[in-house]
């Protein structure tokens, strides 16, 4: 190895060691010392990347490592809007999607066009082109919303959709100019555009989530699955340009393909997060800094003139939109502020048509110089545009989400549950194969606040303190906690000495203070062979607690199952632990993004229809009532789906003779689908407070 030269310390610098060192201290130091002074952190990487690139102190060249960090940073932010998303909410308000979607389109359209064509006089060709660049946003303050945890907001969801709207039409008049200056606009090419669009959205919205299944259903190796998605993000994007319109649009659709595969509790969306926000995003944003040049702006007064019209007709333009929309559906000033903040960024989309306008040469003077779409007056107005509109945008983005995030602390909806409710999962553990899906199941399950509530257990006889057992055991307890460390959750180890393990899981639960008990069974495929149940230890269990109890037999991946079916007993809501449990299918179903569907009578249905209302997922609502001939619920039974059957103990409200039988019923027809057997809370804990009603806990 060559020691270091003067050479390598030459400006811009070329090593490839300091480059990277660089960035890294840019990422670690610009967001601490910029939020002193209340600058966002999107904000400081930006003003970073203009000091340290070519056209401020050149440190460093805005080469091709950065623009392809930076390409991966972009599609990273589109693919996580897309991931991130509530699906019940995104069709909930599809419409007020599409409303925006044209509000935050036509707005800008009518207005660059007119800017455009009697202020800059430009051509009208040149004029359209402009305006669909004051049309499109990028997302480029989501992170600051994901980070606030304001993601499901109406406002944010109608925002993300109606971005995809305005993305995709700004883009198709982009392909449309382009074709135009070409002079290849024909009926060829109307169907060219319109037979690859289709084939495009086919295959990321209806082969992508097969694949991904497939695909994590066989594969549950951490880093296979990352690169995995990896990859399905730039294919989505490769697919896109090669339909002919930009590739966020296609990282947008593959992070809604794959929104149900990857829920918001798992690990691997705990990685991806983790990933994009360390490094691939803040390369984007310093590689978007690096473009500004200071110095265009005194040249002469065109670009000075070309820049101002530009970044007040965008920012004008998007505000109108926001509060048109504002208006319609008669939202509150900071979801406009948070509506308008996360539209009104310029950077991506409208890159890629300014830069596309100033390659075309629409002829030439008499000199010889070209005649280009667009000038360079307008190239270099557009990189203040993106400045202006980056800042602007960062600071209503987080003014809007902090106000609505202190607004919505007290709530107790499901995900935003009271602190004075303490939460104490335990979970035994006997068996290798299924510790990481119980761990996944747990924190799923529990409350958004419960970080450190999750209790693996692990009983031994006394005869085996000092065994090979003892030792097997404090490795499935290990690799409990570091399955539950990769979602950020605190999982405590127990590991008790007793001759009968149901009394030293009842002992434990009185001991840990323990609200919730989850049980496991050994999938069929096992080693050992399929576990009957009820076993006389599992009996022991149910019988002698009062807790609501939970009894997972995982026969697929979590993030793999499409429906859950919740079948509800007569008078299920009459039982102490109602709300407990719906409660947890409720956490199930908004981190999962998997459809509900409820199979109960009629009376228990309103019941559960009134808590929808309030507390909106994706759900299904079917009268059930046949306890005596529940094998006909079977029939409904698909691949993919997890049963979930709400039991009760003997002498409970809701109790049936035939729920004795469903254990085994399930066991028997149900060996290719998870399930879960439900036992509610039969006995109050005073700090459950008071548990009559469930809109205490729901509303």
């Amino acid at each position: 190895m060559l020691p270091l030269t003067l050479a390598d310390m030459t400006l811009p610098l070329t090593n490839p060691v300091l480059k990277f060192l660089l960035i890294l201290i840019i990422i670690l130091s610009a967001p601490l010392l910029l939020n002193k002074i209340r600058i966002p952190h999107l904000l400081g990487l930006i003003i970073a990347g203009a000091v340290v690139g070519p056209f401020g102190f050149n440190l460093m060249e805005r080469d091709s490592s950065i623009i392809l960090s930076g390409t991966a940073g972009l599609l990273y932010i589109m693919f996580l809007a897309g991931l991130e998303i509530d699906i019940a909410d995104f069709k909930k308000n599809s419409t007020r999607s599409l409303t925006f979607g044209l509000f935050t389109f036509s707005i800008p359209m009518i207005l660059g066009i007119l800017a455009s064509y009697y202020i800059l006089n430009f051509n009208i060709l040149t004029s359209i082109l402009l305006a669909s660049m004051f049309a499109s946003h990028t997302l480029i303050t989501y992170p600051i919303v994901s980070k606030l945890g304001v993601q499901k907001n109406p406002a944010v969801t109608i925002t993300v959709g109606g971005t995809m709207i305005t993305d995709t039409l700004a883009l198709l008049v982009l392909t449309i100019i382009v074709g135009l200056s070409a002079g290849s606009v024909d009926n060829g090419f109307w169907i060219r555009l319109g037979v690859s669009l289709t084939l495009f959205g086919g295959i990321v919205l209806l082969l992508f989530p097969l694949i991904g299944r497939w695909f994590f259903k066989r594969f549950h190796d951490n880093v296979s699955q990352y690169i995995f998605v990896l990859a399905i993000v730039f294919l989505g994007a490769f697919l896109a340009e090669a339909a002919g319109i930009e590739p966020i649009i296609g990282a947008f659709l593959a992070g809604l393909a794959m929104n149900r595969l990857i829920p918001r509790t798992s690990p691997l969306m705990n990685r991806i997060e983790f990933v994009g926000n360390a490094i691939f995003i803040p390369f984007f944003l310093i590689g978007v800094g690096m473009l500004i040049d200071y110095r265009a702006f005194f040249k002469d007064f065109e670009t000075i003139k070309v820049a101002i019209v530009m970044t007040v007709i965008a920012t004008a333009a998007k505000f109108l939109a926001a509060y048109a929309t504002q208006k319609t559906f008669k939202y509150s000033v900071d979801q406009r502020r948070l509506i308008f903040g996360l539209s009104n960024a310029q950077a991506a989309a409208t890159l890629a048509a300014v830069l596309v306008g100033y390659g075309i040469v629409t002829g030439h003077t008499e000199s010889g110089e070209p005649i280009r779409l667009l000038n360079e007056s307008v190239l270099n107005g557009t990189i203040l545009m993106i400045l202006i509109t980056c800042t602007i945008a960062s600071f209503a983005t987080q003014r809007g989400a902090r106000n609505i995030a202190l607004a919505d602390a007290p709530e107790s909806a499901p995900g935003h549950e009271k602190s004075d409710l303490p939460e104490r999962i335990l979970i035994p553990m006997s068996h290798p194969e299924t510790a990481e899906e119980l761990i996944h199941l747990s924190v799923t399950l529990k409350s958004k606040g419960n970080r450190n509530g999750l209790c693996a257990l692990h009983v031994l006889s006394n005869d085996n303190a000092a065994s090979n057992a003892d030792r097997q055991g404090r490795r499935l307890l290990e690799k409990a906690v570091i399955a539950a460390a990769a979602t950020d959750t605190e999982l405590q180890e127990l590991l008790r000495y007793d001759s009968d393990i149901a009394n030293a899981i009842i002992s434990t639960i009185h001991e840990q203070k323990i609200t919730d008990l989850i049980l496991s069974l050994r999938p069929d495929n096992s080693d050992e062979g399929p576990t009957p149940f009820p076993s006389a230890t599992m009996e022991n269990i149910l019988t002698q607690n009062n807790i609501t109890t939970l009894v997972y037999k995982p026969v697929q991946p979590l993030s793999t199952v499409r429906r859950l079916l919740v079948i509800v007993p007569d008078r299920a809501e009459k039982e102490l632990g109602f709300a407990l449990w719906i409660w947890k299918v409720w956490n199930m179903g908004r981190n999962t993004n998997t459809k509900v569907v409820f199979y109960a009578p009629a009376h228990t249905l309103a019941q559960i229809k009134t808590i929808h209302a309030k507390n909106p997922i994706e759900a299904e609502f079917r009268k059930f009532d046949e306890w005596d001939d529940f094998l006909i619920l079977f029939r409904e039974v698909k691949a993919n789906d997890l049963l979930l059957a709400v039991l009760s103990r003997k002498g409970g409200p809701s109790y049936h003779k035939n729920m004795n039988c469903i254990p085994g019923y399930l066991n028997k027809y149900a060996r290719s689908n998870s399930f879960i057997l439900v036992y509610p809370l039969q006995q109050n804990d005073p700090r459950n407070g008071d548990l009559s009603n469930p809109s205490l806990l729901l509303a």
